[in-house]
């Protein structure tokens, strides 16, 4: 696990501003994911909704510490990297309404958000299958010298899959700059951990490959920050890929079709009361004295209206045009007359 100096962690040493900021990101993903779950239960919403409720800490800790030229990839549970990388909340929330103003223009729904002007090059709805994906881009910045590192985040339930092995595989055998960050929930849809892996530590895995690795408490954003800034370097450094396993809990179900029939009740208000990543940080950050009470009540109020605004903003945009449907694809179609 990170260790800190003393017991204070050095992310403190940040300037206030962007402490705040990373609380006011996790703010804005939750009441983001909140509000996403009551526009389903409304109807919406399409398709399968897969909630970040829990595990923000990880997305605005990671993401605080890589450059804006770093390339990431993500797993179908993608809307808190959106989030966290800055892209506009109104047209993430489009986009799970599948309106025309949404970030892939209504396209690709929840598991599918992307944009290329952040480096975000998507969730992908297949269970590891974006890991190779980012062992060619780690390719692609080693090969044109960019010093550019490949973020794959990915859950635990990936590492049992063939591509995970294959992608770590070449990421070692190659020494590309691939940052391997496993988001363990502790749950794979609704299988826990110990029923699907031999291995339960899923940082002991990388060792297979001769990779660095390291396991964080993913509901503590610093600590994230520091292990994703130290690991970052060791990639940009030409040292290799490096694995890091952030020891999280999601709050709600796989997704909002689920029934949660594999974990009691008990469980998981134990987790909210004592695990809540946003609460932590800001009990953290008051009783260091780096902000007050009211400066946290006035970004949380921010957050309502920011997240209010981005659900008029999809309810009332337009559906995609269906003359477009066949824009954005491969081939011209073939048109019989």
């Amino acid at each position: 696990m990170t260790s800190t100096v003393d017991g204070r962690s050095p992310g403190l040493a940040l300037p206030k501003s962007e402490l705040l900021e990373m609380y006011r990101r996790m703010v804005l993903i939750r009441r983001f994911e909140e509000a996403a779950a009551e526009q389903y239960a409304l109807g919406k919403i399409a398709g399968f909704l897969h909630l970040y409720i829990g595990e923000e800490a990880v997305a605005v800790g990671a993401i605080h510490a890589m450059d804006e030229r770093d390339h990431l990839v993500t797993h179908y549970r993608d809307h808190g990297y959106a989030l966290a990388l800055g892209l506009d909340p109104g047209r993430c929330m489009a986009e799970l309404f599948g309106k025309s103003t949404g970030l892939v223009g209504g396209r690709g729904g929840s598991m599918h958000f992307a944009d290329a002007s952040k480096n975000f090059w998507g969730g992908y709805a297949i269970v590891s299958g974006h890991l190779p994906i980012a062992v060619g881009l780690g390719l692609a910045s080693q090969y044109l010298d960019e010093r550019r590192v490949a973020v794959a985040i990915f859950g635990d339930g990936a590492t049992n899959a063939g591509p995970f092995h294959e992608s770590m595989n070449l990421a070692a055998l190659w020494k590309l700059p691939v940052l391997f960050l496993c988001e363990n929930n502790l749950y794979g849809m609704g299988t826990a951990v110990e029923h699907a892996s031999a291995v339960r530590e899923m940082a002991r895995k990388a060792c297979a490959y001769d990779i660095p690795a390291e396991r964080v408490d993913g509901q503590d954003v610093l600590a994230v920050y520091e292990a994703t800034r130290a690991a970052l370097e060791h990639c940009r450094s030409g040292k290799g890929p490096f694995f890091l396993e952030a020891l999280t809990y999601r709050f709600r179900g796989h997704s909002m079709a689920d029934p949660e029939m594999y974990r009691s009740k008990e469980e998981i208000e134990e987790y909210r009361r004592q695990r809540d990543p946003i609460v932590l940080f800001r009990n953290r950050l008051t009783q260091e004295g780096k902000a007050e009470a009211a400066e946290f009540d006035e970004i949380d109020r921010e957050i309502d209206e920011v997240v209010a605004a981005a659900v008029r903003f999809a309810d009332e945009s337009p559906d995609p045009d269906p003359e477009t449907v066949t824009d954005y694809v491969y081939a011209e179609p073939v048109r019989v007359s």
